[in-house]
């Protein structure tokens, strides 16, 4: 199996001390979760989706700092969910550097206890759920870390249409950020982030057509819904979540395996969760990264 050697140094990292720091292990760049108890836990199912009591804030996970272009992501197969570099057709997959962009632009993951349900239709876009914990983009100053757990607020959210499915891209500050206590609204963003908005929407519409796919469309013709519809949003796709992990029966394209909701027959012990870290398979051989991983790419759009 292959790994990426920028990478490297967090796949053989272990640093355990509170729920905002993961393990991070050697097999294909997976990155297991464990808690402050040391307990191996599932990043989708076992990190609550509220950050407080009042609901105002959030738990991010962080799967790609700022910058970065491996396209890293919590595994949906895998019990325990670790987040894992995506491959396809049989190659790590990085995102494409869309000029003037680098990498990513913002630190990118997702909202945990949340899932954007693939049989249902959502009103306000026509269009079903693309059948992941919904993403979120954090837009503070700091570069975070793979793994990290952020406590977010929540300004708004766009919709982007990938592939005739919903694919909400929840707009968010870290609470710590300097500039956390004046942006509480979408439109603030606009005045203390001049720019990052449009940037936004042109990235999600061309990142992809490196890759020979055509530009990405978007619900409401690319403006942002403000932070009262996102955070209808999250809860909708919050209900979702809790209906798919108390489930019964087996999902053939989500594990619900998670050692902290009582209620769901996929529920595990802890010494078994770890039993499961054990018995991964040992990483492969450190490949060095290509060099076209930096290519420019010159977009023109129609």
């Amino acid at each position: 199996m292959q790994q990426v050697k920028p990478d490297s140094a967090y796949l053989t990292r272990r640093f355990i001390s509170t729920i905002s720091r993961f393990v991070f292990a050697a097999e294909l760049a997976e990155i297991p979760i464990e808690n402050k108890c040391g307990n191996v836990i599932s990043p989708m199912h076992d990190i609550p989706l509220y950050a407080n009591e009042e609901k105002t804030t959030y738990n991010m996970v962080v799967e790609v700092p700022r910058w970065t272009n491996a396209k890293m992501e919590i595994s949906l197969k895998t019990p325990l969910n670790p987040i894992k570099q995506d491959i396809k057709k049989g190659k790590l997959r990085f995102v494409a550097n869309c000029f003037p962009h680098k990498g990513y632009i913002w630190n990118y993951g997702a909202l945990p206890q949340t899932w954007e349900n693939p049989d249902h239709i959502e009103p306000s876009t026509g269009c079903k759920g693309d059948n992941d914990p919904i993403d979120v983009i954090e837009i503070g100053y700091r570069v975070a870390k793979r793994g990290d757990v952020l406590k977010v607020k929540v300004l708004g959210t766009i919709a982007l249409i990938d592939e005739g499915e919903t694919d909400w891209k929840i707009i968010a500050i870290d609470v710590n950020d300097p500039l956390a206590s004046k942006v509480n609204d979408i439109a603030d963003v606009d005045q203390y982030f001049p720019g990052l908005l449009r940037a936004t929407v042109e990235w999600f519409k061309i990142y992809k057509i490196p890759d020979g796919k055509p530009e990405n469309q978007f619900a409401f013709n690319g403006d942002a819904k403000n932070a009262d519809f996102a955070t209808t949003i999250i809860a909708e796709t919050h209900k979702f979540w809790q209906n798919l992990v108390h489930q019964s029966g087996v999902s053939s394209s989500i594990s619900t395996t998670n050692i902290t909701n009582r209620n769901s027959e996929h529920v595990i012990a802890k010494e078994e969760a770890a039993k499961l870290l054990s018995e991964a398979p040992e990483g492969g051989q450190v490949e060095e990264v290509s060099d076209t991983v930096d290519t420019w790419h010159f977009i023109h759009l129609k």
